[in-house]
């Protein structure tokens, strides 16, 4: 990886910048973060405010200040901020039609070290029980700034997924929603999700296949995946829980016959520390399992 600012420090720099170009723009924070927006926060005490180790408080007074005309943001570890947090979601937020951007950090498994209590694997398919949420999955730091900018913009509800897993390059394209075709290819399409590109494209290095690079999952392009899925057949990557855009492919695909390989973090829980690369093997998200997943599911292809 090529030295470069952490997505954190991209969404800090960020955040930093929108409460000075714009009044109704706040930050809540639940400790995660705040040393970093001190000097924010010294400028303008009444639009960051931390309310300590609290999640479920800080996503009600993110819904209180976006019932005050407020544009607030959230911001915390993903298991902290989507499911302790989530009865907050769904009735301060959701409930109330109440519109805030949340931004997490730790990904599924980022800071394996800290055990399960820091792993949110299922935090997106959670989300995806609520109307309405826009779900941006970065897969660059230099994403993180363009689609920050669109969430707080969209006057809509959006959840920002931050990782500290990285592709080499951004992917400019991406931050507007659109599915980038990376590669082309005839045998199927390959859909890989945020930092699942690098590891996607190394898998699939000289087999016949299209990858795609999104990092704006909800809303999915359907009409895109229409257009690259020509063979039927799809490879979804995504950096969560195995499955979670399933439904959408499905939908995108229905009226002609078609077949869906889902990769992505596994329902068994891994109860072992090491680092995040020692547990991608384990959920076949290492480039040789990748590889080993489409080889198979493109080799049991029906006979025509």
């Amino acid at each position: 990886m090529s030295t470069m600012t952490d997505m954190r420090s991209r969404f800090v720099e960020t955040v930093d910048d929108l409460i000075e170009e714009d009044p109704r723009t706040a930050v809540v924070l639940a400790d995660i973060s705040a040393d970093q927006l001190e000097e924010t926060a010294s400028r303008h005490p009444d639009r960051v405010v931390n309310v300590g180790i609290r999640e479920a408080l800080m996503v009600s007074v993110a819904g209180g200040l976006a019932l005050t005309g407020m544009r607030p943001i959230a911001h915390s570890y993903a298991p902290f901020l989507v499911e302790r947090s989530f009865e907050q979601i769904k009735l301060d937020l959701g409930h109330q039609d109440a519109k805030a951007v949340l931004v997490s950090v730790g990904a599924s498994y980022d800071w394996t070290e800290g055990g399960r209590t820091h792993q949110a694997p299922g935090d997106v398919a959670l989300l995806d029980t609520l109307p309405g949420w826009a779900v941006h999955v970065p897969g660059h730091p230099d994403e993180v700034g363009p689609l920050l900018r669109h969430a707080v913009g969209a006057e809509r509800s959006a959840y920002v997924r931050l990782s500290n897993r990285t592709n080499a390059t951004a992917h400019p394209a991406a931050t507007e929603g659109a599915i980038e075709v990376v590669r082309e290819g005839g045998a199927a399409l390959v859909l890989a999700v945020g930092p699942m590109l690098d590891p996607v494209l190394a898998a699939t290095e000289g087999l016949d296949v299209t990858v795609g690079y999104v990092a704006t999952v909800r809303p999915l392009d359907l009409d895109a995946i229409r257009t690259l899925a020509r063979s039927g057949d799809v490879v979804l990557v995504e950096p969560y829980l195995a499955g979670t855009s399933a439904r959408l492919v499905e939908e995108a695909l229905n009226d002609r016959p078609h077949r869906t390989l889902s990769l992505g973090v596994g329902r068994v829980e891994l109860r072992r520390y090491g680092t995040p690369e020692e547990h991608d093997p384990l959920h076949g998200l290492d480039p040789a399992g990748i590889r080993r997943s489409v080889t198979n599911f493109l080799t049991a292809r029906p006979a025509s």
